[in-house]
């Protein structure tokens, strides 16, 4: 067995490991073909920080920093057999890691929630709750680290964000995260403070006639805006709300704050579309 104690990046190496056990080629191979794995060894989690839902799913993310390339894989066999998830354990997560933790959270929700699949009623109220508690925690876990329902609720919105249940019966590609895998792939970038930086701006780009009446939804629903507002000024509205929420996590907005210059956007996005699928995304990109 492998026992990963940690976060998401933890569990994630370890799902390869275990995996490549069985392989006898280079472990990279199973990032770069998914389908090569068909056997690891059993992986045991404990969770020291609430973000990824890698305790929960089969996914894998994996960066070569030899080659700057960040990816995904994964396969039936790489789900953990058991999970241990103590909140106390969340108590001495430093706060950046808390607001980072949480931001990822939110993004996964979000990449789901915003598909073009209709009528996904369940998936989509299901969705809205864990906005909500992430919501309401967040900022009392930066407040009060030890609180334990705080951390509790974090918790169970991390690992019910991203275990295929939200995304459920809801075809397309992700947005945000392979553009933001690209950013930490070239960049020392926390990722969940990088899709922070990235999901108000994406939000206002795709934002239009077709998309406009889900981020209506989005606002009435999850930011509780009035439903009588003109409904491009609903969406805004809901867009700035979710971009304030970041800051009151004291999550830096912009790439300028941490570090990142316009010199690499044009491969890196040639890279987000290829290896990301951003063709098949709720607005192609």
């Amino acid at each position: 067995v492998i026992l990963a104690v940690g976060g998401g990046s933890v569990i994630d190496c370890s799902k390869v490991v275990a995996a490549a056990t069985f392989y006898d080629g280079n472990a990279w191979d199973l990032v770069e073909n998914s389908s090569k794995i068909t056997k690891a060894l059993p992986i045991v989690t404990v969770l020291t920080m609430a973000g990824t839902g890698s305790e929960m799913n089969k996914g894998a993310v994996i960066t070569n920093t030899e080659t700057q390339v960040k990816r995904g894989t994964g396969g039936w066999a790489t789900i953990p057999q058991t999970s241990i998830i103590d909140p106390t354990y969340l108590y001495t997560l430093p706060a950046k890691q808390t607001a980072a933790g949480s931001a990822d959270i939110f993004s996964h929700v979000l990449e789901s929630y915003f598909k073009r699949t209709p009528d996904a009623y369940v998936q989509d109220r299901m969705a809205e709750a864990i906005l909500l508690t992430v919501i309401k925690y967040a900022p009392i876990a930066l407040t009060y680290p030890e609180d334990y329902s705080a951390r509790a609720n974090l918790a169970w919105a991390r690992s019910l964000a991203l275990n295929g249940i939200l995304g459920s019966g809801k075809n397309g590609a992700w947005s945000v995260h392979p553009i933001e895998h690209e950013l930490s792939a070239y960049y020392d970038l926390t990722h969940g403070i990088g899709l922070a930086i990235l999901t108000p701006p994406w939000m206002r780009h795709i934002l239009n006639e077709n998309t406009v009446d889900k981020f209506c939804e989005y606002g009435v629903n999850v930011w509780k805006l009035p439903a009588d507002m003109p409904r491009f000024d609903l969406a805004n509205a809901a867009i700035d709300a979710t971009e304030t929420f970041f800051e009151t996590l004291k999550i830096p907005m912009t790439l300028q704050e941490v570090g990142i210059d316009e010199s690499k956007f044009e491969m890196m996005a040639k890279k987000a579309v290829e290896l990301g699928g951003l063709a098949y995304a709720y607005v192609p990109m």
